[in-house]
């Protein structure tokens, strides 16, 4: 199984960036291509529909040895087994979250240092940060934060820190330079013609740039 200090690519299966598909087909193609998390986020399905979704999206990650994180819905990551749930400003607040899940995975949405350090005191495991660039996939509410702030978080955090927002194959390894441990990608895998090549490909972009930042070379 994954831990999360060597996490590399998180793959949000949000319906509406993935060209039609489903969250189950997202997430079985990104795992194909080396995706080591999935996030399954889906704001306006009934919870009904998509414990079925969420069971087979489990197993999937199961059998890849990889994490899985249910966006917001912390009932229904419990009714999975999921490896834990992530959440947002706006969601049940953290400290809420971390009572229901035990010691299973709790990652917290932040936007700037004192939202990441309120995060850390809440228990969180990890912390995503952005938008980091500008991007159509997530409303946040927030301007881009950019790769300075995205620093100046990492500085200051030393939980694993998970970048989003605008992150593509062209600039992935700017935001790994950065500090960050991995991105989570929305569009740029989920709604690529070819999601198992397009998470491959990003994968082995974080782990280049991972070695660059640790002057390690790649063969």
């Amino acid at each position: 199984m994954t831990d999360l200090a060597s996490l590399h690519v998180c793959v949000i299966t949000a319906r509406q960036d993935a060209l039609g598909r489903d969250h189950v087909t997202v997430a079985r193609d990104a795992l194909r291509g080396g995706a080591d998390m999935i996030q399954l986020r889906e704001k306006h399905e009934s919870l009904r529909d998509l414990l079925p979704e969420a069971l087979a999206i489990r197993a999937l990650c199961r059998a890849h040895g990889a994490l899985f994180i249910v966006n917001d819905r912390i009932d229904l990551a419990l009714a999975v087994d999921a490896d834990g749930a992530h959440v947002g400003q706006e969601d049940l607040p953290a400290t809420a979250a971390r009572r229901l899940l035990g010691n299973r995975l709790l990652g917290v949405s932040t936007h700037d240092r004192r939202q990441a350090e309120a995060a850390i005191h809440a228990g969180a495991d990890y912390i995503g940060f952005g938008p980091i660039f500008g991007t159509s996939s997530k409303e946040t509410g927030y301007t881009p934060r950019g790769l300075t702030m995205l620093e100046e978080v990492r500085h200051t955090v030393r939980l694993p820190l998970v970048a989003i927002g605008g992150i593509t194959l062209e600039n992935v390894a700017s935001v790994i330079g950065a500090g960050a441990t991995a991105p989570a990608v929305i569009s740029a895998i989920a709604g690529a013609p070819d999601v198992a090549e397009a998470a491959r490909q990003f994968r082995a972009e974080v782990v280049r740039a991972k070695a660059a930042r640790l002057g390690q070379k790649v063969s």
